[in-house]
C-alpha cells in the first residue's frame, strides 16, 4: 500500500507554481519594453487584468511619444475598472480622455469615466457627492456624444443614481416627522414634493403632510390651534384631490373631521389693536 505523502505534494505543487509564475515574473524585471508591452496586451485580451495592469503601469513611463502609449494608457484604465478600482478608474480615464480627444477610444474612455463614477456611488444613506459627481460626468457624455451607443446605458445610470437621490431626500424629510417635529417636517416634505414632483413617494408625501400638520394643531398653544387645523383641512382637500384612490383616505379623513371640529370650536384670533 502507498500513503500519501503531504510534504512531497506541497513540494511538488509549490514547484509547478514556482514554474508558472516564473515568465511573469522575468516580464516584471525585464527592461525590453517591446516584449513587455505585448506580454501585457497578451494578458489583457485574456482577461488577466491584474498582470496587464501590473505591467502595463510599468511601461507608461517607457512608451511616451511612442504610438502603442495611446492603447496602453487605455487599457491600463480598464484593468482599474475590470479590477473594481473605480476611484482609480475614472482618474485614468479622465486623464486618458484629456490627452488624446480625438482617439478612437475617446468615447469609450468618457463613457468609462461616468460608469466608474457611478459605481463609486455610495449607498443612500451617506454622503452623496460622488453620486453629484457621477451625475454631472453622465450628463457631460450624452451632451458630448448624443447618439453614442451608450446613450442607453448612460441614462439607465443616471435614473437610478435620481432615484438614490430620490430616496435620500425623502427619507430626510420624513425623519422629521419621524422625530416629531412636525412644523419642519411640512416645509421638508412640501420642499421634497418641489424638488421630485414625478416621485413615487409623493403620495406618502403628501399624506404626512396632513399628519404632521394635525399633530402640531393640537400640540401647538391655543391661540395657533385654530388656524392650523384649518391648514390641515386644506391640506387633506389637496389630498384626496391628487390621491381619490389612495389606501391612506380613512386615516387622513378621520384627521380632517376631528380637525373641522376643533377648529369650529375655537374662536378666530383677535386682531392686533395698532399702536
Amino acid at each position: 500500500m502507498h500513503y500519501f505523502r503531504p510534504t512531497l505534494f506541497v513540494l511538488l505543487l509549490s514547484t509547478l507554481l514556482l514554474g508558472a509564475c516564473t515568465g511573469y515574473q522575468k516580464l516584471l524585471k525585464s527592461s525590453d519594453v517591446n516584449k513587455k508591452y505585448e506580454a501585457a496586451i497578451q494578458y489583457y485580451e485574456k482577461g488577466d487584468y491584474f498582470k496587464a495592469g501590473t505591467l502595463l503601469e510599468d511601461l507608461l513611463p517607457l512608451l511616451k511619444g511612442r504610438p502603442e502609449a495611446e492603447k496602453a494608457e487605455f487599457y491600463f484604465a480598464n484593468t482599474n475598472f475590470r479590477q473594481r478600482n473605480y476611484t482609480l478608474g475614472a482618474y485614468y480615464f479622465k486623464s486618458f480622455a484629456d490627452t488624446y480627444p480625438n482617439s478612437q477610444y475617446a468615447e469609450e474612455a468618457n463613457f468609462l469615466q461616468a460608469k466608474s463614477l457611478f459605481r463609486d456611488s455610495p449607498e443612500w444613506e451617506l454622503d452623496q457627492t460622488n453620486t453629484y459627481s457621477a451625475l454631472e460626468s453622465i450628463q457631460e457624455f450624452i451632451n458630448r456624444y448624443p447618439t453614442s451607443t451608450f446613450r442607453p446605458e448612460a441614462e439607465n445610470m443616471s435614473q437610478e443614481l435620481q432615484k438614490k437621490l430620490e430616496l435620500k431626500a425623502y427619507q430626510g424629510a420624513k425623519l422629521y416627522y419621524n422625530l416629531r417635529y412636525y412644523q419642519s417636517a411640512v416645509v421638508a416634505l412640501g420642499g421634497f414634493q418641489q424638488q421630485f414632483p414625478a416621485s413615487a413617494f409623493n403620495e406618502e408625501a403628501e399624506y404626512l403632510k396632513v399628519s404632521a400638520q394635525y399633530d402640531l394643531a393640537r400640540e401647538s398653544v391655543e391661540e395657533k390651534q385654530r388656524e392650523r387645523y384649518l391648514e390641515v383641512q386644506s391640506f387633506y382637500q389637496h389630498f384626496i384631490d391628487t390621491y381619490p384612490q389612495s389606501r391612506r383616505l380613512k386615516e387622513a379623513e378621520k384627521m380632517f373631521i376631528d380637525a373641522q371640529a376643533q377648529a369650529a370650536k375655537l374662536k378666530p384670533a383677535e386682531p392686533t389693536a395698532a399702536k
